[in-house]
């Protein structure tokens, strides 16, 4: 079991690269953290929010991880080149979670503004936006074998999107108390 210290504020999220040797950490700050596990030593701080980081995801090929925060914003960051290389506008409160495609070629960002936003990296702009949840949206994963979208949310539901046509395909009622 291994402790790796250095934040001076609290960690809001974590992640772990793919090779599960670098682990992200974002904070409170608006930081982001890139520490190996391997050398146990700070591999890269990166700053750019301007205020807490509450997501961060590797994405599943190549040397990039996104962030979201509290600002709003969605940023993808090129590990290589030190830095941000896109900022993603357009939730209207912070971001809650965030996931890549399996096959990279999309990042999905879910807000307290309760809306699911599907960004292309390639094209860089926005596919998306689902407005179906009536509070934010605590967790986003993808089926393995189909192009299938589950959301989980504040508001008791776990919502099916299909992404070929961006339609909702299924949805559970909150269960009573």
């Amino acid at each position: 079991m291994r402790s790796l210290t250095g934040h001076t504020s609290p960690v809001e999220s974590v992640a772990f690269n793919s090779a599960e040797v670098l682990v992200l950490a974002g904070a409170s700050t608006g930081a982001t953290k890139i520490r190996d596990l391997e050398e146990t030593k700070m591999v890269r701080i990166l700053t750019g929010h301007r205020s807490s980081c509450s997501a961060v995801k590797f994405h599943p090929f190549g040397e990039f991880f996104a962030s979201g925060s509290m600002d709003t914003n969605l940023k993808i960051w090129d590990i290589r080149k030190k830095g941000c290389i896109h900022t993603y506008k357009g939730h209207t409160q912070g971001i809650s979670t965030i996931k890549f495609t399996p096959d990279g070629r999309w990042v999905v960002s879910g807000g307290f503004d309760n809306v699911l936003k599907v960004w292309d990296l390639t094209a860089g702009k926005l596919l998306h936006d689902f407005k179906f949840h009536e509070r934010h949206i605590r967790s986003i994963d993808f089926h393995p074998l189909e192009f299938l979208l589950a959301t989980g949310s504040a508001d008791r539901t776990v919502k099916f999107w299909d992404l070929e046509t961006f339609e909702l395909i299924g949805s559970n009622r909150p269960e009573l108390v």
